[in-house]
């Protein structure tokens, strides 16, 4: 799943503990790669399994509380500390519900109607809408004709996943649409952090300590309204949300932090692209999804136009 923080950005904000060439941590960075791509990659399946036997608020709010908590340890044991300042708090609160409470909520209604597998494919096409959103949003951000054919050639791809020359057969609109909308609210955020949280002077965990914590408060506002108390906590569907949560949430963005330090932003982005491999593997051999052909070939169009879209031109020799 896209990475959910105030931090996804290729940059470090201000004041995040520089990396450390005297600590080597004990596993390769390769072996963390491929347990990241995992972990994100089943979490839709772990949706699914949640979605089961709690209403999608009350998966989103379990799913936030045990990531807060791992997050919450984390920063306890590095002694780090919260932002101070109140600004930095709002802009927090806003990046909360575009990165977190909106996308996780909107992803858990979606898949109470769609397979897991299609929801682990719209989640890829945030790259497509960010290049999209970047085009307005960010001036210094220029378009070049690779990453505006990226964006046509994605866009191309989600047309065929969603089987279009059928006119869109046996396809949920409401479902679709929402992990879609899901998959856009993360460009939204990632751009709003951009230009409000940049050398906040807080470090990158205590950002998104305060980021997760915040959005836990949004859900559980918001969850009381909506649903009614769960008349019993199956153990399957409850280990499915924690699982969720302190994996998929807390531990996944330390994993992300560390792997961001050891190789760089642009490597440790690449696990982007197989989060729906593994989604659509994963609903396909645990959950007896259905696949049709189309699509596996339009994922592989969309996240190869994704890729196009992160290229960057070369800068010329002097």
């Amino acid at each position: 799943m896209t990475a959910p923080t105030a931090t996804a950005a290729p940059t470090r904000a201000t004041g995040a503990p520089a990396p450390s060439s005297a600590r080597r941590p004990a596993l390769d960075w390769r072996i963390r790669f491929a347990a990241l791509s995992l972990i994100w990659g089943f979490s839709f399946l772990l949706i699914k399994v949640g979605t089961e036997a709690y209403a999608p608020f009350q998966v989103t709010l379990g799913r936030l509380l045990s990531g807060t908590a791992v997050l919450a340890v984390a920063m306890v044991v590095r002694r780090e500390r919260l932002p101070r300042a109140a600004r930095t708090w709002g802009h927090l609160a806003v990046a909360a519900f575009f990165l977190n409470a909106l996308p996780f909520s909107l992803f858990a209604y979606s898949e109470q109607t769609i397979p897991s597998t299609l929801a682990g494919i719209c989640n890829a096409t945030s790259p497509l809408w960010g290049m999209a959103l970047s085009l307005v949003a960010l001036s210094e951000d220029r378009p070049t004709r690779r990453r505006v054919a990226g964006l046509g050639l994605g866009f191309l791809g989600v047309l065929t996943v969603l089987g279009a020359w059928q006119g869109f057969s046996g396809l949920d609109f409401s479902g679709t649409a929402m992990a879609l909308l899901a998959s856009l609210s993360y460009p939204v955020g990632w751009i709003y952090v951009r230009r409000t949280l940049a050398g906040s002077g807080s470090s990158t965990l205590a950002l998104t300590g305060s980021q997760l914590f915040l959005g836990t408060v949004q859900i559980a506002l918001v969850t009381p309204l909506f649903t009614s108390a769960p008349e019993g906590f199956p153990l399957l569907p409850t280990l499915a949300v924690l699982a969720l949560g302190a994996l998929g949430t807390g531990l996944a963005v330390l994993m992300q932090y560390g792997l961001v330090e050891e190789v760089g932003p642009t490597t440790a982005q690449m696990v982007t692209y197989f989060i729906p491999v593994i989604a659509t593997a994963a609903g396909v051999a645990l959950l007896g999804e259905q696949l049709t052909w189309n699509t596996p070939v339009g994922a592989v169009i969309v996240l190869t136009g994704a890729a196009l879209t992160q290229s960057r031109a070369r800068k010329p020799k002097p």
